[in-house]
């Protein structure tokens, strides 16, 4: 039970996340910005996240979706660590965990 509700949890959060970066609010837009990348990369950004949700919400495409949302949220990280902007590593934290748990039970 715990291993189907952290899956569904983790797609809520990736689609969550995904739309906030495509649809691009000002904090978002500045974030991008200051740590480098182009105005388009939020929206690349926020369909690879909505993508990753949904290939782990099939169980087919599940091992893929895990893969690639752990890519997207290792390159957060390594981005946030690179810029010092720590207050961004909880909510990574989260998805770290979600994906572990994710994977560890698929």
């Amino acid at each position: 039970m715990v291993h189907v509700l952290s899956l569904w949890f983790l797609c809520a959060a990736l689609s969550g996340a995904g739309l906030v970066n495509a649809i691009g609010t000002s904090g978002t837009r500045s974030d991008f910005a200051r740590w480098g990348y182009p105005r388009w990369w939020g929206i690349l950004t926020g369909g690879l996240e909505i993508s990753a949700a949904a290939l782990i919400a099939f169980p087919a495409s599940r091992s893929f979706g895990l893969v690639l949302a752990t890519v997207i949220i290792a390159a957060a990280i390594v981005t946030v660590l690179r810029h010092r902007d720590m207050q961004h590593l909880p909510p990574l934290s989260v998805f770290v965990s979600l994906i572990a748990l994710g994977a560890i039970s698929s």
